[in-house]
Order: structure tokens, then C-alpha cells, then sequence
């Protein structure tokens, strides 16, 4: 008896990432390992979080998937690298929305690139928000007292952040803007020296992402005062009870939100767009993905379609333009 011809891997692929709206635009298999770039060093939640996408792409698209982090200038080394890459679906990023919204107005004219007009939208991945804390050795208990003293003592309390142009930086302006006060910014290379600083008591507080800042809160160190997001956090444990702006500072618009998606170089062919997000789709759309993303501060979250994606990412340059300017930061 005759043997069949194996059916051709292609063929696979589309059979295993189709629904029926979708599977007749799969004609297209990756032909070598696809190169996941994270625009930031390797550890942080960025970086956790595209080497947990990379495991479970994998076995999706039949390809090996190598996480490359080129870091620098606020992802800008990193994302102008996929710019620069064929245009053939073997080159994706993973990038924070700082990098994709804010850095065209931190960065002006020394960057080369524009991220709408020369990446591509997938899909969001995850989304998480920021937490306000102060050392435990300080008095203020609550948010309320925090501005209390911060408008009795203008520039007197002392914030510490990752670097210039954060989000962290940039929540912090809007809000000394929105509520009236004025507490001095003291920008670090990294959010561990200015951690450290904190713990040692010579900073006064920090704004910004939870899981570095969550140990510290559990065991005394910190006090957490306010998450930055409109309303609250519940897919964190231990953050439920943690209030928001939106009962801290009503209607003034507060909602510092942080954002990782996946984009490509522009020009890739229509099928591959569609293949790579209904890969990484699925993907983030699985539990197990979610679950493991809590303990990082963040949740997962995806785009109906690239172009939802799109018609998002092009809505965020307002905010972040918005946010850079009141911040008046530039990038150094």
C-alpha cells in the first residue's frame, strides 16, 4: 500500500493556530529561528515576561524562538534594530509603552525613527499600573497626609525613580500638577540604586512597579499608600486593599498605566501579520500565561486585531505627550 505524503509543516501550522474567521488567511510558516528583541536588560519583568512568551510560541509556530535584549536609550537601540530588520516575520519586539509613545517626544529629533510610522502592531501582552510607597520610618500613613505634607513643606519630600522620562517620573509630575504640590524628583540609573536608597532612608518614597517594591511592603520596610491605575488592583495578591486614584484624586484624570506589546518591522505581508497574532494570542489568552504574570504586577491583556492594537497605540501618544510635556523631562 501506498504511504501518503506528509502533510507539509505550513499546513500544520495553519490547522493548529485556525478558527474559522482565520484560517483561511495562514499561508505562512516561520523558515528559522524568530528573533524576540527586548529593547531593555535582561530581568526585569519586560524581560521575564518575553522568555515566558518565547517558551510557549515555540511549539506554536515550530520555530525556535531566541530573545535577544539590546539595551540603551530608553529601548530606542533595541527598537531601532527591528526597524532596521527584514521585513519577513523572523524579527518581533517586545516593548513597554514608554518606548512606543513617549520616547518620540523625550527624545525629538535624536531619535531615527518614528515608532507608528516604522513599527508594526501585533497585540498587547500585559498591562500593570504603578505603586506609590514611602519608607516605613516616615509618618505619613496615608495618601492624605502625604499631600498634607507635601503642601505645608513644598519641594522638601524626595522621590527616587528609575531614570528620567519613566513612567514612573512622569506619573509623579502629572500628579504634583493635578493636586497642587511639589515634591523633588531624584531620577537613578535603575530602579535597584534607588530602592536602595529608600531602604536606607535617604529618598522618601518611590512611584513605581510593583514587584520590585511588593517584597519590601510584605516584610515592613515599606508602606504602600496608592496604586497609580483608576481603580484598583485585584490581580495582584496583597494590592486589593491598596486604594486608586480615582478615590484619591477624583476627576483629575489620574491613571498611570504600563503596557508591554509586541511589534514588528512595517511591511510584513498580511498573512504573517495574522499568523504571529493569532500565535501570541494565543498565547496570553491561555491561564496558565496570566497566572504567571501576577506575581510580575501585571495582567494579561490582548488587541481584537492588530489594528485595534493600532487604533490604541496611536490613542497613547496623547497621553504620554501630555505626561512628557507637564514633566518638561527630556532625555539625556
Amino acid at each position: 500500500m501506498m504511504q501518503a505524503p506528509p502533510i507539509p509543516r505550513r499546513l500544520l501550522l495553519a490547522a493548529a493556530l485556525a478558527t474559522p474567521s482565520v484560517a483561511r488567511a495562514q499561508a505562512w510558516a516561520p523558515s528559522r529561528p524568530i528573533r524576540l528583541v527586548v529593547p531593555i536588560a535582561a530581568g526585569g519583568a519586560m524581560d521575564l515576561t518575553a522568555r515566558m512568551l518565547g517558551e510557549r510560541l515555540q511549539p506554536i509556530l515550530g520555530q525556535t524562538i531566541v530573545v535577544e535584549n539590546r539595551a540603551g536609550a530608553g529601548g530606542n537601540i533595541g527598537a531601532e534594530s527591528v526597524v532596521r530588520a527584514e521585513k519577513d516575520g523572523h524579527t518581533i519586539m517586545i516593548a513597554a509603552a514608554n518606548t512606543l509613545a513617549a520616547n518620540k517626544f523625550l527624545y525629538g529629533t535624536r531619535m531615527s525613527f518614528d515608532p507608528l510610522r516604522d513599527l508594526a502592531p501585533i497585540s498587547r501582552v500585559s498591562s500593570g499600573t504603578i505603586l506609590l510607597v514611602v519608607n516605613a520610618q516616615r509618618p505619613w500613613r496615608s495618601f492624605q497626609e502625604l499631600v498634607a505634607h507635601a503642601r505645608a513643606n513644598p519641594g522638601v519630600i524626595t522621590m527616587g525613580s528609575s531614570g528620567t522620562g519613566t513612567t514612573s517620573h512622569l506619573a509623579i509630575e502629572k500628579l504634583k500638577r493635578v493636586l497642587g504640590i511639589d515634591i523633588t524628583h531624584v531620577p537613578y540609573r535603575g530602579g535597584g540604586p534607588a530602592i536602595q536608597d529608600l531602604v536606607a532612608g535617604n529618598i522618601d518614597m518611590m512611584f513605581d512597579v510593583m514587584p520590585a517594591l511588593m517584597p519590601h511592603v510584605r516584610e515592613g520596610r515599606f508602606r504602600a499608600l496608592a496604586v497609580g491605575s483608576a481603580g484598583r488592583v485585584t490581580y495582584v495578591p496583597g494590592v486589593e486593599t491598596i486604594p486608586s486614584m480615582d478615590e484619591l484624586a477624583p476627576g483629575k484624570g489620574m491613571n498611570a498605566s504600563v503596557w508591554y506589546a509586541v511589534v514588528t518591522p512595517t511591511g510584513l505581508a498580511p498573512a504573517v501579520t495574522q499568523t504571529l497574532f493569532d500565535a501570541i494570542t494565543r498565547v496570553v489568552r491561555a491561564p496558565d500565561f496570566g497566572a504567571r504574570l501576577s506575581p510580575l504586577g501585571f495582567e494579561a491583556v490582548t488587541d481584537e486585531s492588530p489594528a485595534a492594537f493600532g487604533a490604541f497605540w496611536r490613542s497613547e501618544e496623547a497621553v504620554w505627550r501630555e505626561l512628557v510635556e507637564i514633566s518638561g523631562a527630556r532625555a539625556d
